[in-house]
Order: C-alpha cells, then sequence, then structure tokens
C-alpha cells in the first residue's frame, strides 16, 4: 500500500498576502445542460442528468445549428450561461472569445501575442478548454499564460506568466494540462521543477500566488477533484488529484499539502495526458507508451492497487467513461494504430468486449448513449453494454480531423478542427 508521502520541497505563500479559501463544493458547479470545463460539469465526460438525445440521426447527419471559421488549435470549447467560450490561436495572438450559443455570433474577445512553437508536431494553437465558474473565464496557452476574463464583458481580470515566473519549461507540445478552479484557488499543474512549483494555486479573484508545490514537471493531464471523507471534519472537503509527468498526487488545495504520492509515467518521449477517474472511492490512471493504467481505491493516507499493467487499458490520450462498474474507452495511440474501443470491467480490470480497428478518438456519454469523436473526422452515436456495442448513428460534420474534445449542452454539441467550429443539434 502506499503510503502518506510529504514533500520538503514546498512553500506556502505567508496567509497576510491573501485570504484562506471557502471550498464549498467537489467540481465546478453547473447549471443542467452546460458543459464549463474539460470533460463536462464532473470532467468525467458524463453529461447533465437532463441531457436528452435522439435516438437516431438523418442519413444526412444531424441538423447544423450554425458553424463558423476558427483559428488553430486542439483547445475544446467550454459552454455557460448562453456562452461559448472558443480558445485559438489567430495570427500571432492567443485570443479567448465568447460566442452566442444560440447563433455563433461574437460577443467579445481578449487576446494577447504569442510566439509559440512546438517542440513536436505541428500544431501551434492552445490545447486546454477553458474553464468557466463564478462569472469567470480562465485560459491557459501553451506558453503559460494564464488569463483571467469577465465572462459577460471580456474584460480581463488579471494575467501570470507562469513559464517566465516558475521556470517552466514548455515541453513536448507546449504547456497542456488545463486548470482546475476549488473554491476561489485556481489550481495549475504549471511545471516549475527547478523552483519547487510544479503545481500552484492563484487566488481567482486576483491571480495572486498562493502556494507552490513539488518539483514535478508538468503533464497534459488535467486535474480532477476528489472528495475524501476522513479528512478529520467528515465533510469530505474536496481535495486535488494532479497527475503530474512522473506521479499522481493527492493535493490539499488550502495550503498544498501533499497528502499523498504515487509513481506514474515514464521517463523518455512519452506523456500522461488522460484525466484521472474518480469513481467514488476508486482512483483510475491510464497512458499508453508502455505504462497502462493503474485503478486502486483510495483515502487521505494512500491507495492500494486493484489491478494495474497494460493488458487492460493503456490509452493515449482518451479519458475512459465509467458507467456501472464498467469502464468504456479507446485504447491504444492516435499516431500508432490501431485503436480499439473497449468495454472493461472496473472492479478487476477484465475486458469484457473489444471492438478491433476501432480508430482513435475521444468518447463523453448522454443519455445513456456514448458519442465517439475519432480524430479522422467520424462522429458516431453508439449504445453501449457490457454486452457490447452499437452504432446507432454516424456523419462526418467537419472536413479535417478533430482532436479537441466536444462538448455537448442543451442538446447541441459543439465540435472543432483547424478551420471551423460546428454546432449540431442531437436533441430529441
Amino acid at each position: 500500500m502506499h503510503r502518506l508521502t510529504r514533500q520538503s520541497n514546498h512553500r506556502v505563500i505567508p496567509a497576510g498576502v491573501v485570504a484562506a479559501a471557502s471550498i464549498l463544493a467537489a467540481m465546478v458547479t453547473a447549471r443542467a445542460g452546460e458543459w464549463p470545463q474539460i470533460l463536462g460539469p464532473s470532467r468525467s465526460g458524463v453529461a447533465a442528468a437532463d441531457e436528452r438525445l435522439a435516438p437516431a440521426w438523418p442519413a444526412e447527419g444531424p441538423r447544423v445549428v450554425w458553424r463558423r471559421p476558427v483559428g488553430s488549435g486542439c483547445a475544446g470549447v467550454a459552454v455557460a450561461e448562453g456562452r461559448v467560450i472558443l480558445f485559438q490561436r489567430v495570427d500571432d495572438r492567443e485570443v479567448v472569445e465568447a460566442l452566442d450559443a444560440a447563433t455563433g455570433e461574437s460577443l467579445w474577445s481578449d487576446g494577447h501575442p504569442t510566439s509559440f512553437r512546438p517542440q513536436v508536431g505541428g500544431g501551434d494553437g492552445p490545447l486546454c478548454t477553458p474553464v468557466v465558474q463564478d462569472g469567470r473565464v480562465i485560459a491557459f496557452g501553451p506558453q503559460g499564460i494564464l488569463a483571467c476574463i469577465d465572462l459577460k464583458t471580456g474584460r480581463r481580470l488579471w494575467q501570470r506568466d507562469t513559464h517566465r515566473e516558475f521556470g517552466a519549461q514548455e515541453g513536448y507540445f507546449g504547456a497542456g494540462s488545463t486548470p482546475l478552479v476549488i473554491g476561489d484557488r485556481v489550481i495549475v499543474n504549471v511545471g516549475g521543477s527547478r523552483q519547487d512549483a510544479g503545481i500552484v494555486a492563484f487566488a481567482a479573484g486576483t491571480g495572486e500566488t498562493l502556494w507552490q508545490a513539488t518539483a514535478e514537471p508538468a503533464s497534459y493531464s488535467a486535474p480532477v477533484t476528489a472528495a475524501v471523507a476522513d479528512l478529520g471534519d467528515g465533510k469530505g472537503l474536496p481535495q486535488a488529484l494532479v497527475v503530474s509527468r512522473y506521479r499522481c498526487q493527492l493535493v490539499d488545495p488550502k495550503d498544498g499539502t501533499i497528502r499523498w504520492q504515487i509513481p506514474f509515467g515514464m521517463r523518455g518521449p512519452t506523456v500522461n495526458a488522460a484525466t484521472p477517474l474518480v469513481i467514488e472511492d476508486r482512483l483510475l490512471l491510464t497512458a499508453s507508451y508502455g505504462i497502462g493504467s493503474i485503478c486502486a481505491r483510495f483515502d487521505r493516507a494512500g491507495t492500494t492497487v486493484l489491478w494495474e499493467g497494460i493488458d487492460s487499458l493503456a490509452t493515449q490520450y482518451c479519458t475512459p467513461i465509467a458507467i456501472d462498474g464498467h469502464l468504456y474507452a479507446i485504447d491504444g495511440r492516435d499516431d500508432v494504430p490501431p485503436a480499439d474501443l473497449k468495454c472493461i470491467d472496473l472492479a478487476t480490470g477484465r475486458v469484457e468486449w473489444i471492438e478491433r480497428d476501432f480508430g482513435y478518438g475521444s468518447l463523453l456519454a448522454a443519455d445513456g448513449k456514448l458519442l465517439a469523436t475519432k480524430t479522422d473526422g467520424e462522429l458516431l452515436l453508439l449504445e453501449a453494454s457490457p454486452r457490447g456495442v452499437k452504432v446507432l448513428s454516424r456523419c462526418r460534420p467537419l472536413d479535417g480531423g478533430i482532436r479537441a474534445l466536444p462538448a455537448l449542452a442543451a442538446g447541441r454539441l459543439y465540435l472543432r478542427d483547424d478551420r471551423t467550429l460546428v454546432c449540431l443539434d442531437l436533441s430529441r
């Protein structure tokens, strides 16, 4: 059993600098039908319970509500309060733009110059999905620029140059770990290893640094919240679960205390990119490149591994969907085919079925169905259970490949490539 490990390289900004956080919820609060952050309301790829999808689409595909040109980037959109928040690169500027969800018309935009060029690949746009909470938009660009913008007006509230300030490296593809907001804290996988600033918390209202912890390089995995019931007060205060370059850590958002950490990752040309899943008291981590998966029980003291290895699941960046004790995931890599669609028993790691050579992409769940957005541009509506999978409908809504994560809100699916953002009506 991996036990509690406290970090010696941990520094807290003096308490007088900022007020203490008020941590009230275990996830970003979202109204029904919204998609305010990466992978939806709970960062699990599961839509709001009242989303309703049509049982099938016409042969020509779902109705297109609107489409519009966009700049480069692999950042999915966020949807909140009738606005679609788009993060894109236009020429030599990173631009956050708010669109009317009903029409696609621009409401406001805010941007800053960028000179980013990736070490690997050709994508030069943002990777991180914007986060919307409490009337603020949080955007984290590939060069480490962290910006906070007023959702209604587009006024920039504050901005930090995290790579310059904390000595972080850009990595293979630039910064790609979407920030996490807990209470009044913005927690960022910065990767400032030399300054003990692997993970940094900023005040949501002012952008001031609250604490910094660990000497871990950054990953491309988005942190999530985990409600831990045995913290002494019985309230199950949410903790931040952060997968960095080489390990997974449970972090107290109040002061950056590392409650436990377990090794996860591998040196060399590898990445951790899938978002960790928290299913009650269980944790699922997965990566490709020979790393594989870990499924473990956890509490405040540590983890107990239930199963692990590469045989059940080793996916490059597709975050699995957990439904009724089973995982649905696209196993494999985008750049090295084949990739298979799998159903896996969460308790044991046993593979229930495999749809071989399915193709790589991402999944989300809504209304008892799965939506698969494949990197080759195909969109599929699936009926899946531990007994098997059935394709209900399929279409190709965009000309290019799709690597940005989709967003589903009020029956509308938002998809983008490097040239176009399209809004599709999937409702009943």
